[in-house]
């Protein structure tokens, strides 16, 4: 039975958990390709040069799809303690 009612639903979540999902595995590539994650991770985050992670695992494939500027907000948020 259909209705007129609007049906709402959240995406953020959605969203949040892949970034996550995605910057985990980007610091596990780092990890086993043996480079400090985090001062990789952060060298992207401030230059945007892909060339700081690493292609095994295409973890540098799965970085791009996440915007920087988003995910430097959700970690602030995260730190912060607003994320969900």
């Amino acid at each position: 039975m259909a209705t007129d009612e609007t049906v709402s639903f959240k995406v953020e979540r959605e969203k949040n958990f892949e970034a996550r999902e995605i910057l985990q595995k980007v610091y596990e590539a780092l990890v086993e390709k043996g480079y400090n994650p985090i001062n990789q991770i952060v060298g992207y985050i401030l230059s945007g040069d892909p060339t700081y992670i690493t292609s095994h695992n295409e973890a540098r494939n799965l970085i791009r799809k996440i915007e920087r500027d988003e995910l430097l907000e959700k970690m602030v948020k995260e730190y912060i303690g607003l994320e969900d």
